[in-house]
């Protein structure tokens, strides 16, 4: 079914939380829920950072209904921190996992132990979702953020934390494949007890920050950069854009549970929100359950009774 990424559906008396909503994707994420009229909740590490973006937000959607609060998912105890503020201020309609870490090539690790990437992009959001399923709303939605790199991935159950072998992009691929495959268990779990809430994936293409538009004062281009950006135009586009099929998944009503959404141009590099179909490996039922069953022990959150 064709979607206006334009027109989103009123989105009025809806709380949305968005990881990483201080930048990037998530900061785009944020601005077109606020504009459909959702109060938004940018969930960031950095105090500093995370108002600069709500600066931003408020100057680009005049009279949003905007907050924000503390989240670093690399670390559990702020993981359970963040949920219960989150839980004491009332339903949460739209939880959007869309921040995530990448490496510089040297193998780091979260406050608990885990491989940064695997531990932050995949454990940190399983946690977060779980803490927070009584706080959901009625018809609430989680929406996690995959990669087109997860196509390439493959989980290695005997070293998930990359330590006999770490290259940065494959381990990047393989806590985005984790991530799917937790999007898709949680979305079989919630069905399976009758649970109005639904789980959604999205990934947002090829999206460069220099075809990003500016929203001063988080973010403003440069010639040079513009300059640079510009050839990518055919193949990519900005974060604006690589937000569409995420807000897609958080607000399309015909949206059902396990439904994957990306952009539908050549490659799925760039385009209009369009749902797509993951890799298989995304769709292993089987690895999917033993990776749950792991992340509960990593994580020490347990799906609920």
């Amino acid at each position: 079914m064709a979607w206006d990424p334009l027109a989103v559906p009123a989105q009025g008396g809806r709380t949305a939380v968005v990881t990483g909503g201080n930048a990037g994707i998530g900061f785009h994420v944020a601005e077109q829920l606020a504009r459909a009229g959702a109060h938004v909740v940018l969930a960031g590490r950095s105090a500093e950072r995370t108002r600069t973006a709500l600066d931003a937000l408020r100057a680009s959607v005049p009279g949003a209904s905007a907050s924000d609060v503390r989240l670093d998912l690399a670390d559990l105890r702020s993981v359970r921190r963040t949920a219960e503020q989150l839980a004491a201020h009332g339903p949460v309609d739209v939880l959007v996992n869309n921040a995530g870490v990448t490496s510089s090539g040297k193998r780091a690790e979260t406050a608990q132990g885990a491989e940064l990437m695997f531990g932050t992009n995949h454990l940190g959001h399983f946690a977060l979702t779980l803490l927070l399923l009584p706080a959901f709303g009625p018809d609430a939605r989680v929406v996690s953020l995959g990669s087109l790199t997860h196509a390439r991935a493959r989980l290695d159950f005997d070293d998930l934390q990359s330590r006999r072998r770490y290259r940065s992009m494959a381990v990047y691929g393989r806590s985005k494949l984790a991530v799917l495959l937790f999007a898709a268990e949680l979305d079989r779990r919630l069905r399976a007890g009758g649970s109005t809430v639904r789980s959604v994936a999205a990934h947002p293409g090829w999206a460069v920050q220099g075809l990003t538009p500016a929203r001063p004062p988080l973010w403003e281009p440069d010639p040079l950069t513009a300059l640079r950006s510009a050839p990518l135009a055919l193949l990519a586009q900005g974060k604006d854009r690589g937000a569409w099929p995420v807000v897609r998944a958080a607000t399309d009503p015909d949206a059902l549970g396990g439904r994957y959404f990306g952009p539908d141009g050549p490659g799925s590099l760039r385009g209009a929100p369009a749902v797509q179909v993951p890799a298989r490996s995304a769709q292993d039922r089987v690895a999917a359950a033993r990776l749950w069953a792991v992340s509960e022990e990593l994580t020490g959150v347990r799906w609920p009774a």
